[in-house]
């Protein structure tokens, strides 16, 4: 998956990004590395507390967290757990895009 990626990278011409395969609950990144972090696959790791503690690990005070849910992923969390996950881990809401079985959440880390 990381070769396919990087070949639509090339082809659309894109420069300032970069690839990293690595544990969503051991993120290969220093603190506060990162301004804004996507995930669409939040309810596939297994630990609800490790996966967010490193997301707020690598991410500055005043950072971006948005993140993307959707039926029928076996692992889908409804928005309500998933708020209430995330904002328990220092995040607060921003807003929120979709329907129940399709939605963006995001989330600004605070401090």
């Amino acid at each position: 998956m990381l070769d396919k990626a990087q070949r639509r990278l090339d082809r659309a011409g894109v420069v300032n990004a970069g690839l990293q395969q690595g544990s969503a609950t051991d993120l290969p990144f220093g603190d506060a590395e990162f301004d804004v972090a996507l995930v669409a696959v939040l309810g596939e790791i297994p630990d609800p507390n490790a996966r967010l503690e490193e997301l707020d690990r690598v991410l500055r005070p005043g950072g971006f967290l948005s993140i993307t849910e959707h039926l029928p992923d076996p692992d889908f969390e409804p928005f309500g757990t998933l708020r209430g996950d995330v904002e328990g881990h220092g995040f607060g809401f921003e807003r929120r895009f979709g329907r129940a079985w399709a939605y963006t959440a995001n989330f600004r880390k605070q401090g």
